[in-house]
């Protein structure tokens, strides 16, 4: 009898427990369809001809997640709530229109993860066959915003990347950070059917000690893109991938061995660029483009470069090299620092950076990562 009691009990509050789910769904129901109702509204006071990039803002969307990520509590992880409110707000901006965002391509890349990482899923992600497409596309207006990588933690910088910025107007409106999980991917049932890996050359590098331990006999063949990889691996016996989980949806393959990358922490920084530059954040970071090499300095110039930095206490997070394309042996710095290029320190700091140098831009100031 006792036993009979407890399961009545037991089924009695689960009764109730999933009624208030119920009612808690409809009051979130209820919710968001007001907010795209605001939403709508926004676009209205915008003008019938508004396109979605006339009212979408970075910098204000960026200030909405930090404050969804400083009042979450639990249980939900920072990262599953952030998604959350990507996707309600990714909805609600494409009611009328999508964003349409260039990526480099094609399907089931890491590009594209990052890209629905940041703008959601309710975006039109176009994919392009280079960076400098995705460059071209963005400048042209064919799409609003582009998604390039910048470089990775293992790998380095991506040169060609850096290189656009020395031609191209577009500024940098954000970045996202990446965790990059390499999967082995196939349509084979073990690995001893395996006869080639194809994949792009970093994922391979990213991956190297893994294969040399467990496929140590396996052909490696580099590719154009994972996505390539993948696309050989579905059409080809024999033939394995690596790539990350959206390109085994994409290509209809199985997930073989989960994240074989021999770093835990490997990650990629994707820049987002667009036309415009933003207005301040709260938190942002910008990025420059300075050269010398005309100023006469003599030795010590870049260290005299950089020193308002420092005189202002504005950290400098990245510094890169490239050729200036000008003339041999003359090169170009980008640099990455802490702040809003409009706000203090950092707008007295950047005004001397540019008496002290021969070329100076200004290509983004933006909200940082949010992860």
């Amino acid at each position: 009898m006792m036993a009979g009691k407890k399961d009545k009990s037991a089924e009695t509050d689960l009764a109730t427990i999933r009624q208030r789910i119920n009612e808690i769904d409809e009051q979130l129901h209820e919710l968001i369809n007001e907010r795209a109702q605001f939403a709508q509204k926004v676009g209205i006071a915008k003008g019938s001809l508004a396109q979605a990039v006339d009212y979408y803002r970075p910098e204000r969307e960026a200030e909405i997640l930090r404050a969804v990520k400083s009042r979450n509590k639990g249980p939900l992880r920072d990262e599953e709530v952030l998604r959350l409110f990507r996707e309600i707000m990714s909805a609600c901006l494409a009611q009328q229109e999508p964003l349409k965002v260039g990526f480099l391509g094609p399907e089931g890349t890491f590009t594209q993860t990052a890209v629905f990482k940041h703008f959601g899923h309710s975006v039109r992600a176009l994919p392009f066959n280079t960076i400098d497409e995705v460059f071209q596309e963005v400048e042209s207006g064919v799409a609003d915003f582009g998604v390039v990588p910048i470089e990775n933690s293992t790998e380095g910088s991506v040169n060609n990347t850096l290189d656009m910025f020395l031609t191209s107007p577009l500024k940098i409106a954000g970045e996202i950070e990446l965790r990059i999980e390499q999967h082995l991917l196939g349509r084979m049932t073990g690995l001893e059917n395996i006869q080639r890996i194809c994949a792009h050359e970093q994922s391979l590098a990213q991956c190297r000690a893994w294969l040399r331990e467990y496929l140590p006999h396996v052909e490696l063949i580099g590719m154009s893109s994972n996505a390539a990889g993948a696309r050989r691996a579905r059409d080809e016996a024999a033939t394995a991938a690596i790539g990350p989980d959206v390109a085994a949806d994409v290509y209809d393959l199985k997930i073989l061995v989960n994240s074989i990358e021999d770093r835990a922490d490997n990650s990629t920084r994707f820049l987002v660029i667009g036309r415009d530059l933003l207005a301040a954040s709260g938190d942002d970071k910008t990025t420059i483009l300075v050269s010398t090499s005309d100023t006469g300095g003599g030795a010590g110039v870049l260290h005299k470069l950089l020193k308002p930095l420092a005189d202002h206490d504005v950290v400098m997070t990245f510094i890169e090299s490239r050729p200036s394309r000008r003339k041999n042996w003359d090169y170009v710095f980008f640099i990455d620092i802490e702040g809003h290029a409009n706000e203090s320190p950092v707008c007295d700091a950047l005004a001397i950076l540019e008496k002290e140098s021969s070329l100076y831009r200004v290509l983004g100031a933006y909200p940082k990562a949010l992860n």
